[in-house]
């Protein structure tokens, strides 16, 4: 039987610009390779696109909820123009749900989905699918190579952490629940889950395809290792 393993994919990572197809291709090349020797599933997040609909629709008094059901909605698009590039190899759609998924996973090598319900990011979604299929790996790709002491956009300061336990991880990223759109190294919900069930998580850099391969298989990669 095949391990399985999560990958929480950023949308910002997938859709990096109006013409992503080239670098979508090689990322679902490369999970049609891994997925020989993985049972691989994807939550696609929502991006900036996402941040466009949840900031404008905001602006125009949007409540909490309708925001979240926006992002959902183009998560999901995510999933599907990823699904559209993996053709075959995976479940033509994106489950609604973790048991969907779960189903979905014993008749695909690879299954991609997105948001499920508001009030929860798609790195939550990752570790409650983790949680849900009994992976033992999650790997999450992002538009920083790992988890640093502090926001390092923001702060020159802050400090790569290559290493470090769910401990650490939650004492990082709180445990205050985030609004519509968040953007932090991993959802805090998500962090209690995968602590709970000794998840070991991967923080990488999603744009660096190889390296990213190397994380999802267990191999030796440059970012964050939580365990």
């Amino acid at each position: 039987m095949m391990d399985a393993v999560v990958l929480s994919l950023g949308g910002s990572i997938l859709v990096r610009d109006p013409d992503s197809s080239d670098f979508i291709r090689k990322m679902s090349k490369m999970l049609i390779e891994i997925s020989s020797k993985h049972k691989v599933y994807v939550v696609t997040g929502g991006g900036r696109i996402a941040r466009f609909y949840i900031n404008n629709g905001r602006a125009l008094g949007a409540d909490e909820r309708a925001l979240d059901i926006m992002g959902i909605e183009t998560t999901r698009l995510n999933a599907r123009l990823l699904i559209t590039a993996l053709g075959a190899h995976a479940s033509p759609e994106p489950p609604r749900t973790y048991d969907e998924a779960a189903v979905a996973g014993m008749e695909h090598r690879i299954v991609v989905m997105g948001g499920v319900s508001p009030g929860i990011t798609t790195d939550a979604v990752s570790a409650y699918l983790a949680e849900r299929i009994g992976a033992k790996r999650l790997v999450n790709a992002t538009s920083v190579d790992g988890a640093y002491t502090a926001d390092p956009k923001k702060d020159s300061s802050a400090k790569k952490i290559p290493r470090m336990t769910h401990e650490a991880l939650i004492k990082l990223v709180g445990t205050d629940p985030l609004g519509a759109g968040p953007n932090v190294v991993f959802d805090p919900a998500g962090s209690q889950v995968i602590a709970k069930n000794k998840i070991q998580l991967a923080i990488v850099d999603g744009t660096d395809i190889g390296n990213l391969k190397n994380a999802l298989c267990g191999s030796d990669f440059s970012g964050t290792l939580v365990e």
